[in-house]
């Protein structure tokens, strides 16, 4: 990427009694260039800002070019939040993964669902996967002179010729030498794996997960963990894939195999290493392991413990429950089904505050084809056509990962007012444990 192709960083937020607010920083001006060079990213930037003495040179509003000096503190944040992470073109994905959620969806909804991203400035930044077939060499220079680690790396297999059937791409098969340059450089990944009943399972599992096992080792272990993670399909993936569901059966011959290695790494590596992701255990309709099974929670954005997570924190945060409440009142708590059984508890504990009824609807979605669905995929629509003409209390709660990060908007593109207006009720998004319970706190 040349800089004459670099778009300026377009800042969103000043934050208050920052550095950049007492410059005179406003939203909608654009940073050029840090002392002479364009940052490409939010790693870029974060590096140049580390000196102690910037020169900056930004576009205001109307496009005038300013040049502002700034002393500071060595790696005292200048208090700017941008559009994006990246000040450049996101690295998209070439691969043709039949399982790729993004080719799962229908057509004609907002563009950025259909952005296949592969960039390892994502995955620095936010955890999100990548493969590393799509690292041009000077790429991979950059991750190492940067020291860009951990990074997250959908793995899938091991094998050359079953993980390039996977990703339809030739260069999958590269693997095993990529994790050999992680070790040789000091640098780590976390590994997912997302099982597809027929072609990654069974032995092509197990010889996954221990020549993955063969890069943990040292102080710093090249893979750090491994979520195994079952395929999700929707009714809209394309006819002539050859994929299958997870059926439970699947689930509990899956869970029983890994399990056996689990004991195996936890005597070897001293860490239970490859983990299975919460919804094994809820398609078997097995119990979920215990808290302490989870250690440091490696593979939390897998959904690895993500449940047991949850009902602790909501555990903690109930201590704050009034006993009674002074006036009467109703919600109905929306989730996924693959939750119903794991939420019972909570549901059980809300209602013994006396004048409060917590409804809890458990969803399958229809909106994607789905027997169990996860909360995060339900959408508008399912909602609707399961609450149209019930009584909802006094607001419908629904969990905040239903919706766009930064847009009241559901995976099917309905809105939350739209949605309100539908079912005439008040509707709340609930972003976490102590945000569920300050709701029945409230004495208004």
């Amino acid at each position: 990427m040349s800089a004459s192709t670099l778009r300026p960083a377009l800042i969103t937020a000043v934050l208050p009694d920052s550095i950049a607010a007492e410059v005179g920083f406003e939203a909608g001006d654009r940073l050029v260039a840090i002392n002479g060079q364009r940052p490409r990213d939010l790693i870029d930037y974060r590096f140049l800002c580390a000196d102690e003495v910037l020169e900056l040179e930004v576009l205001d509003a109307s496009g005038k070019t300013h040049h502002v000096e700034i002393e500071k503190d060595y790696d005292e944040d200048l208090g700017l939040e941008f559009e994006s992470a990246l000040f450049d073109n996101l690295i998209q994905c070439n691969n043709r993964c039949p399982f790729c959620f993004i080719d799962q969806q229908p057509p004609g909804k907002r563009d950025t669902l259909y952005l296949k991203d592969d960039d390892y400035r994502l995955s620095f930044l936010y955890g999100s996967y990548l493969t590393l077939t799509n690292l041009t060499q000077r790429e991979w220079e950059r991750i190492e002179q940067m020291h860009l680690s951990p990074l997250f790396v959908s793995v899938h297999a091991t094998e050359p010729e079953v993980r390039i059937r996977l990703l339809k791409n030739p260069r999958a098969g590269q693997l095993l030498e990529q994790l050999a340059w992680f070790q040789e450089r000091g640098l780590q990944i976390h590994a997912q794996v997302v099982l597809c009943p027929g072609i990654n399972d069974r032995e092509h599992l197990t010889r996954t997960l221990l020549d993955l096992a063969h890069f943990h080792q040292g102080d710093i272990p090249a893979v750090a963990s491994v979520a195994v993670v079952p395929v999700g399909l929707t009714r809209f993936r394309p006819s002539e894939d050859e994929l299958m569901p997870v059926t439970p059966d699947k689930a509990r011959e899956v869970i029983a195999q890994v399990q056996e290695l689990q004991a195996k790494f936890r005597q070897q590596l001293g860490s239970t290493f490859a983990w299975l992701a919460d919804e094994w255990f809820l398609i078997a309709g097995q119990e979920l392991p215990p808290e302490s099974h989870y250690e440091d929670y490696p593979q939390i954005g897998n959904g690895v413990g993500s449940i047991r997570q949850f009902l602790k924190a909501f555990q903690k945060a109930a201590k704050k429950l009034p006993k009674k409440l002074p006036a009467p009142r109703h919600y109905t708590w929306i989730v996924g089904n693959a939750v119903e059984q794991a939420f019972q508890p909570i549901v059980k504990r809300l209602n013994q505050v006396a004048g409060l009824q917590v409804r809890m609807v458990a969803i399958a979605s229809q909106y994607w084809g789905q027997e169990i669905s996860v909360t995060g995929l339900i959408t508008g629509q399912d909602i609707l056509q399961t609450l149209q003409g019930q009584d909802l209390g006094d607001a419908v709660l629904i969990p905040s990962v239903m919706l766009k990060h930064d847009d009241p908007r559901f995976l099917d593109d309905m809105t939350v007012e739209e949605l309100s207006s539908h079912l005439k009720a008040k509707i709340l998004s609930v972003g976490d444990v102590e945000e569920l319970v300050e709701i029945f706190r409230d004495k208004n």
